[in-house]
C-alpha cells in the first residue's frame, strides 16, 4: 500500500521547483492504521501559498485509493524543525544563578523513555490539560508508545479526564502507572481524594514531582507527556532543569492577557535551552451546536500571531465547542469518543507535528 501512495504521491509537481514532492524528499514516513493514512509534507521556505494546494491535491490522489477511509496530512516547515536535542549538562554555580537546596548538578534521563516533552501555559485555566491528554491520546493513534504524566501537583486534572478513580499499585518500591485508552498515566490525583487540597511548600512539591518522573515504572515509551503546572515557579524550572525535555508546547488562549503569560512561559523554556515545538491556540473560537455559526468569544489569531513574532512554529487553533468539554468532563477524551470528528483531527494534526520534529530532534 505505501508504494501505492508514494505513486500517487509523485504525480504531485512543485511548479517552483520544478520536480515531484517524492523525489524532493519532502514526504515523510508513510503511516497507515486501521485504512487511515497518515504523513506530512516539508514546505520549502517561501513555499507555504503553493504547498497549501499541494497538501489538497495529495490528500485527493490518496484518499481515491481502494481500501483508504480517510487521510491526515501536516505541513511542516523549516521553522518547525527541533533544535538538536539539548545534552544533560551541569548547572553552573554562578552568582547570579539561585539554586534550590533540592536541585541535582544535571538532569538525568528517565530509563526506557526515549523523548520528554512538557505541556504548559503561563497561566490557569486555558484548557492545557484537555490539550495535553488529546495530543497524548493522538500521539499513541501514530503508532507511539505513549506515557503521560500529571505534573500539576496542586490541582491535577488528569484522573477526571482520563474516567480513572483506582489508585496505582506498588510493585518493588517501583509506582506502577494506570493504563487506559493505550497509554501509561500517573497522577498525584490518584493518590488522594479529588476536593482535598494540596498544602505543601515548594520543596514537598519538587520532591514529589520527581519521585512521579524517576519512581513510576514506565517500562519502554517512545514519548512522555508531561502535563506542567501553569505559571513559571519552581515547579516548572525544576521540571526544566532536571529532565531532559526534547522541546515544550505552550498552550494559549487568543486573549491578550493570557498571550502575555504564555510569553513567559516561553521565556522560562529558552532561558533553560529547552526547544519550543510551537504554540497550539485553544479556545480560539465557539462554535453554536444549534446553528453551526462560529463567534470569536476570546478573540481570534493572537497566538498565532504571538508565533509569528516569537519565530516559533504555530501548531494549531482548537475551538471552544460543547462536545469537547462534554466529553471531558465524562472522562472520555474527544480523540477517543469521536476520531473522526474536526476536532480530533485538529488534535491528531498538532500530534503529528509533534512527532515530526521529536524524530528531526532525535536523528
Amino acid at each position: 500500500m505505501k508504494n501505492k501512495i508514494l505513486a500517487e504521491l509523485s504525480k504531485i509537481i512543485s511548479q517552483k521547483l520544478k520536480q515531484d514532492i517524492v523525489s524532493l524528499g519532502l514526504v515523510s514516513d508513510i503511516i497507515i492504521k486501521e485504512n487511515r493514512v497518515i504523513f506530512s509534507i516539508e514546505v520549502p521556505k517561501g513555499l507555504e501559498k503553493e504547498f497549501a494546494y499541494i497538501r489538497d491535491q495529495a490528500e485527493q490522489n490518496v484518499a481515491k485509493l481502494d481500501n483508504i477511509e480517510s487521510v491526515l496530512i501536516a505541513l511542516t516547515s523549516e521553522v518547525e524543525k527541533a533544535p538538536p536535542k539539548p545534552q544533560a549538562k551541569k548547572i553552573s554555580n554562578k552568582p547570579d544563578r539561585k539554586l534550590g537546596p533540592d536541585m541535582r548538578p544535571q538532569s538525568q534521563a528517565v530509563i526506557g523513555v526515549k523523548s520528554i516533552i512538557a505541556v504548559a501555559s503561563g497561566k490557569g485555566g486555558v484548557g492545557k490539560s484537555t490539550c495535553a491528554v488529546n495530543i497524548a491520546l493522538s500521539l499513541k493513534s501514530l503508532g507511539q508508545k505513549v506515557g503521560l504524566l500529571d505534573a500539576d501537583i496542586y490541582g491535577p486534572s488528569i484522573p477526571r479526564l482520563m474516567g480513572i478513580s483506582e489508585r496505582p499499585e506498588i510493585k518493588n518500591d517501583r509506582i506502577m502507572p494506570i493504563e487506559k485508552y493505550g497509554i501509561k498515566i500517573m497522577s498525584m490525583g490518584f493518590l488522594m481524594e479529588e476536593d482535598k487540597p494540596v498544602i505543601w511548600r515548594g520543596p514537598m512539591v519538587v520532591s514529589a514531582l520527581m519521585q512521579m518522573v524517576r519512581e513510576v515504572e514506565w517500562g519502554e515509551l517512545d514519548v512522555l507527556v508531561l502535563d506542567m503546572p501553569p505559571g513559571t515557579g519552581d515547579a516548572q524550572l525544576t521540571m526544566a532543569q532536571q529532565v531532559p525535555l526534547a522541546g515544550a508546547i505552550i498552550i494559549s488562549t487568543p486573549q491578550d492577557l493570557a498571550l502575555i503569560d504564555a510569553r513567559k512561559g516561553l521565556k522560562m523554556f529558552n532561558s533553560v535551552d529547552v526547544p519550543i515545538f510551537g504554540i497550539v491556540e485553544n479556545m480560539s473560537y465557539f462554535i453554536c451546536p444549534k446553528c453551526g455559526q462560529e463567534s470569536e468569544i476570546f478573540g481570534h489569531g493572537g497566538a498565532k500571531d504571538e508565533a509569528i513574532k516569537l519565530s516559533v512554529p504555530f501548531l494549531g487553533a482548537i475551538p471552544l465547542h460543547i462536545d469537547i468539554r462534554r466529553y471531558s468532563d465524562e472522562g472520555k477524551p474527544i480523540v477517543v469518543a469521536e476520531p473522526k470528528s474536526e476536532h480530533a483531527k485538529i488534535f491528531e494534526k498538532i500530534a503529528l507535528k509533534v512527532a515530526m520534529m521529536l524524530k528531526q530532534g532525535v536523528a
